[in-house]
């Protein structure tokens, strides 16, 4: 991670993702929740799962959960139940990314704080049930789901933008994909890559705070 264009001033509010950046994430927990239920070896399962078009549609809520869990269950090639998939999808939330619970109400004492996660209204009700408290800390909440647009689309970037009311080069944005870091700066934002839970609080402390 880069913190060099970071410095106390330089934000008028933070950007973060939520996955890997704020809640930890475990696939494999789903995985292994699915073969338990379908009884076959996870790696079946690992072998045949892709992130396909019914996987983004869904992200963008253009198809319902229940049409998601068909396509997997096509794919995946198990005769499991919506609610069993349901059970394994929710499954992957692994609690607190470290250190978060500290840096989050210190971060917005002194600016505003908002996320913006690609994810699923199935996730959206898990997490916003489960982690209710450390999301309170967030302004608002910018989901793919809701909003019809995931990263790292222009346009979704773009609406996010517009919606915080801050110029894009006033925004620091927290992500551990390298496409949604990069596609965030090309339409003006100041990101950094989250690669280690460190990252978010080297790039505070580079921003005083």
């Amino acid at each position: 991670m880069q913190v060099t264009s970071l410095s106390p001033g330089s934000a008028d509010a933070l950007l973060f993702d939520l996955g890997r950046v704020v809640l930890d994430i475990d696939f494999s927990k789903a995985i292994a929740c699915w073969a338990g239920h379908a009884g076959c070896q996870p790696e079946a399962i690992v072998a045949r799962y892709v992130r396909d078009e019914a996987y983004r549609l869904h992200e963008v809520g253009k198809i319902s959960d229940e049409d998601y869990f068909a396509s997997l269950r096509a794919s995946l090639g198990i005769g499991i139940s919506d609610a069993q998939f349901l059970e394994g999808w929710n499954a992957i939330f692994a609690g607190e990314m470290p250190d978060i619970a500290e840096l989050l109400p210190r971060a917005a004492k002194q600016m505003p704080l908002y996320a913006f996660s690609n994810t699923n209204r199935p996730h959206v009700d898990y997490f916003s049930r489960e982690y209710g408290e450390l999301l309170g800390h967030f302004r608002a909440l910018y989901l793919s789901s809701s909003i019809g647009l995931r990263k790292p689309d222009a346009e979704a970037f773009d609406h996010v933008v517009t919606a915080i009311g801050v110029p894009a080069e006033r925004i620091v944005f927290f992500d551990d994909l390298a496409e949604n870091v990069e596609g965030a700066r090309v339409r003006g934002l100041t990101a950094v890559h989250v690669t280690s839970p460190r990252d978010v609080g080297n790039a505070l402390k580079a921003l005083g705070i």
